[in-house]
């Protein structure tokens, strides 16, 4: 059976596309590797009428949401290879399996390159985070660091000192802010450290103290960082799509990619990791075009048949 469209990728971007497929009657697969990016995390935050809940939890329900249209099927298993082939694209998954779809869909999320901090992973997740909208709240008041390697450093700063003012930005030895970033940073009394860190401290995920190399230590309860970001797989680069500034898979307003008939959406077509609820819309937005573009065919096909005379 050839199939409408195969979704690869069961975050909230490829749940939200496979629900819209199916409330369009479309004959789809979703894969879902099991392997989130935010598995990390017990909370997630800023999606309405779900905030704080467990991302696990939230995608069981969506799962148990998508049960409901029968032309929708879930298989938990990652996709190993993709080739378009006369039109159609042909799946194999690391089972040896088999699957045929006129259309594709990539959810398949970014995954983060963490600073080089020992015992940062510890954190993460916990105390340490990456977007200040989905975990700033829980952290306000608090005395923050903000630990980045990269040019984002500047941005994440600002951005921190909304929920805090006591915040300090260590760049682990790389010293990446301008002369004019410390000078902006310094006159709003935040603190920069450009000494490499030697580990960070605390127990059970909760920050408590950063060590510097010096042997220096300054207590902080927790913070944001910004990774470096790649493609959590390969499927797009190989099919051809063109990739942005950041890695992320370049789409228009409509969520197409550069290669006819491959969609991206959430995570891996952003130029970062957003909210849930974004990238929940995202994959809304690109399953509308997936269903517009067959309803497009179908009346093209018609017109044609008249034109000719059948």
């Amino acid at each position: 059976m050839i199939l409408d469209c195969a979704v690869v990728g069961g975050g909230p971007a490829g749940l939200s596309a496979s629900l819209i497929l199916g409330r369009s009657r479309r004959k789809a697969i979703l894969f879902d590797d099991k392997k989130p990016r935010n598995s990390v995390t017990d909370e997630a935050h800023g999606f309405l009428t779900r905030d704080g809940i467990d991302p696990q939890e939230l995608k069981r329900i969506a799962q148990h949401e998508l049960g409901r249209y029968p032309s929708i099927r879930i298989e938990k298993q990652r996709v190993k290879e993709v080739k378009k082939v006369n039109g159609l694209f042909h799946l194999t998954t690391e089972n040896g399996d088999g699957f045929q779809s006129r259309k594709l869909i990539l959810a398949t999320g970014m995954k983060e390159i963490l600073p080089a901090v020992e015992r940062i992973e510890a954190f993460y997740g916990t105390s340490l985070f990456s977007c200040p909208y989905c975990d700033g709240w829980e952290l306000k008041d608090q005395p923050l660091a903000v630990i980045s390697e990269n040019q984002w450093a500047f941005h994440m700063a600002k951005l921190v000192s909304n929920w805090t003012i006591d915040l300090i930005v260590c760049t682990n030895g790389k010293a990446m802010l301008t002369g004019e970033e410390r000078r902006i940073l310094n006159s709003r009394g935040i603190t920069i450290r450009d000494e490499k860190i030697k580990s960070l401290h605390g127990t059970s995920g909760k920050l408590e103290e950063i060590e510097f190399a010096g042997g220096e230590k300054v207590q902080r309860t927790g913070g944001f960082i910004t990774p470096d970001w790649q493609q959590a797989s390969s499927i797009g680069q190989i099919l051809g799509c063109e990739l942005n500034d950041r890695g992320g898979i370049k789409v228009d307003a409509s969520k197409r990619t550069t290669i006819e008939g491959v969609f991206a959406c959430g995570d891996s077509a952003t130029e970062g990791p957003a909210q849930l609820m974004i990238a929940a819309s995202e994959g809304s937005l690109a399953a509308f075009r997936v269903n517009a573009d067959f309803i497009e065919e179908k009346y093209a096909e018609k017109e044609g048949d008249g034109i000719n005379g059948k």
